[in-house]
């Protein structure tokens, strides 16, 4: 099996990436199952509900979040109604939403995890407790476990990936925006890669106009934020190959794909 895991999806230039090109990409891949994180495909921030339909209509059948999930405010009336979506499991127990749920794929059974980091983070329940509490079950319910750490630090993202090696089938970083070049499989059979990326504009900084970010950080100024819509625009993740006998990855490549008016 052949499982395509994406970095964030910023706003709308994220969003069209998906309805145009992820069909073709997931044909051209051949991959049988796509999870991408959506937790700033509306205004760089949050996630609105019918931008949450407009994603899961499209080839994507897992949406996990992060940091910014209830920064959109309807999501806490929602996020109950959609089993396709996960948030960080390690807010707290009467939180709305779920961390992880099992899907099934032709016969496979495929876990997905979401976790929020604690380095310059939001003040969260640790997300090793977290893994050491539900995993082994989520292992013995499942062929696949795919997880998003959503975190800051390369170190963290690092070490949780080895803290689940052999555990999960996937451990993948999201959250800085920045593709990293360390996808490899980890000695014990887990496919890893500190950050996917993300899906959006390609000159923006992280997303946002980069003439915005450079005017904050030369005036110590506050300023709005503004998606840069131009193209061109970029498309981060991962193709991950999975022996579906063992639940281990035989193979993890990047995917970076640009498109442009040209």
């Amino acid at each position: 099996m052949k499982i395509l895991m994406l970095g964030d999806i910023v706003g709308r230039p994220g969003r069209q990436i998906v309805r145009e090109y992820l069909p073709s990409i997931r044909k051209k891949l051949g991959a049988d199952f796509v999870v991408a994180n959506g937790e700033n495909a509306s205004g760089g921030n949050g996630l609105t509900e019918k931008n949450a339909k407009q994603l899961l209509a499209a080839p994507i059948d897992v949406l996990t979040m992060g940091n910014h999930v209830w920064k959109q405010r309807e999501t806490r009336d929602y996020i109950d109604r959609y089993d396709r979506i996960v948030r960080p499991i390690n807010y707290p127990p009467k939180t709305p939403g779920q961390g992880a749920h099992i899907y099934e794929h032709d016969g496979v059974r495929i876990a997905v995890l979401n976790m929020s980091g604690q380095s310059f983070m939001d003040n969260l329940d640790s997300p090793f407790t977290a893994a050491e509490q539900v995993v082994p079950e989520l292992v013995a319910d499942s062929d696949i476990l795919l997880v998003d750490f959503h975190a800051e630090t390369t170190s963290e993202k690092i070490a949780m990936g080895f803290y689940l090696d052999g555990k999960a089938t996937a451990v993948v970083g999201t959250h800085t925006h920045v593709q990293t070049a360390d996808a490899r499989v980890l000695p014990k059979g887990t496919a890893f890669i500190t950050d996917l990326g993300m899906t959006g504009p390609l000159n923006g900084i992280l997303g946002v106009k980069a003439g915005i970010i450079i005017e904050q950080l030369t005036t110590k100024m506050p300023v709005r934020y503004e998606i840069e819509r131009q193209m061109p625009w970029q498309l981060n993740g991962v193709l991950i190959d999975v022996d579906e006998g063992t639940g281990r990855a035989r193979h993890i490549e990047r995917v970076y794909e640009i498109f442009d008016e040209n």
